[in-house]
């Protein structure tokens, strides 16, 4: 899914802009501690796990742009990551219905050479 990785980031471009200030106690000015404790980027020097990033390129609930943050924080950490980005489509890749069956195929492909699961083919 949508990797949602700065609170800040996904304050100012989002389309529901109250949760990120109810959930962290304010708006990033007031409780920036908060915003940057609670944020998932600077805390990625913990991750190991492969990890498989979809996103669809016009997103106003996650900003394509915190995908590409998490797939190079994962890139210079050396963990394997692979980013599928869908163009047109938003938070729930509801557009096209291709884009629905790549997903699934690649992360089928993906659960295959990182999960363990086999006769995906």
């Amino acid at each position: 899914g949508a990797g949602a990785v700065e609170h800040v980031a996904n304050w100012g471009n989002d389309d529901t802009t109250f949760d990120d200030a109810y959930f962290l106690g304010g708006l990033p000015w007031e409780t920036s501690d908060r915003y940057h404790s609670e944020g998932a980027i600077y805390q990625l020097n913990k991750v190991r796990t492969p990890t498989h990033i979809v996103a669809g390129a016009d997103d106003i609930r996650v900003a394509v742009l915190e995908d590409y943050l998490l797939d190079r924080a994962l890139h210079e950490l050396n963990v394997p990551s692979d980013l599928l980005i869908f163009p047109g489509e938003g938070h729930e890749l509801a557009k096209n219905p291709w884009h629905g069956k790549i997903k699934v195929r690649e992360e089928l492909k993906w659960l295959t050479k990182y999960g363990g699961v086999t006769g995906t083919n």
